[in-house]
């Protein structure tokens, strides 16, 4: 039983507000690429496939940073830092959960979502590494995190727009934004251990690259919205998410750790905003 609790601790399974960062932007780039009506399978495949590829990178990232997380008080007792599991049980966690959703794309999904899900698993894989090396590896995660959007028109349609890669630049600003929030909580630590992030690329312009990158999302998705003629119940959410973006200014202007760490969770309503949004917008029409 302990077991069991360590591996559901080292997939996340008990927080889920990672599940849903990564599947916000999904299902935004899944709803305007039905238009409101996705394919029931697959956005089943979808759903399900995000809660295990985002707990199978939880594995990676927990077996990358075993030597590191031991001497961060906020990740000390996770469950690898704390020698409750090998490394070779995380890596059979991660293995087990990318291939059962592999199988889910293999045998439900069309093949370009497949050669797709090939990429997104490479990503998924090799984000916890680039912490070592990559000044900014904020913007490597948005990409990971992101990647469910060109996958979600591939299943849809059949082929990837112009569009769905927009959206995919539109969710890495803000997955800088969030992820730098949560850097700003371990700026201290990461300094020590020798990590690299955008926290501490950006120093002491942080709080005003969090904004910018917010602001860059926002633009983005009115570019998007007019480009394809979304009405009023679209900008209502991104009215919602604006307002969100300033409430977590408030949050981050004094690089208060437990303000920086709220911010980065409440990002959840800021996505769920904008999908809420895009859900009300088709279902009037």
């Amino acid at each position: 039983m302990n077991k069991l609790i360590a591996y559901a601790t080292l997939a996340r399974l008990d927080r889920p507000i990672g599940i849903l960062l990564l599947l916000w932007p999904t299902l935004w780039g899944l709803w305007i690429a039905a238009h409101g009506q996705p394919d029931q399978v697959v956005l089943a495949v979808f759903v399900m496939g995000t809660i295990l590829m985002r707990s199978a990178g939880c594995a990676m990232n927990d077996y990358a940073d075993r030597d590191f997380d031991g001497q961060v008080k906020r990740t000390a007792e996770r469950p690898l830092a704390a020698r409750k599991i090998s490394p070779a049980e995380a890596l059979m966690v991660a293995a087990v959960l990318a291939l059962t959703a592999f199988l889910m794309v293999v045998f439900f999904l069309n093949r370009i979502t497949l050669y797709l899900s090939i990429a997104a698993a490479f990503l998924a894989a090799s984000y916890p590494f680039t912490k070592r090396f990559f000044v900014m590896p904020q913007a490597y995660l948005g990409i990971a995190f992101g990647f469910g959007i060109p996958m979600a028109f591939a299943a849809q349609t059949g082929n990837v727009p112009a569009l769905a890669w927009w959206l995919l630049l539109a969710n890495i600003f803000w997955t800088i934004a969030y992820d730098t929030e949560y850097a700003m909580v371990d700026r201290d630590d990461d300094i020590k251990i020798g990590i690299k992030t955008s926290a501490l690329l950006f120093g002491r312009y942080d709080v005003a690259a969090v904004m910018f990158c917010y602001l860059a999302l926002l633009v983005m998705l009115t570019i998007i919205g007019k480009t394809i003629g979304l009405g009023w119940p679209y900008w209502l959410g991104i009215t919602v998410a604006a307002s969100i973006s300033l409430y977590h200014y408030t949050l981050i202007r004094h690089r208060d750790r437990t303000q920086c760490f709220k911010a980065f969770v409440h990002n959840n309503w800021l996505g769920a905003a904008v999908f809420a949004g895009l859900a009300m917008n088709y279902a009037i029409q």
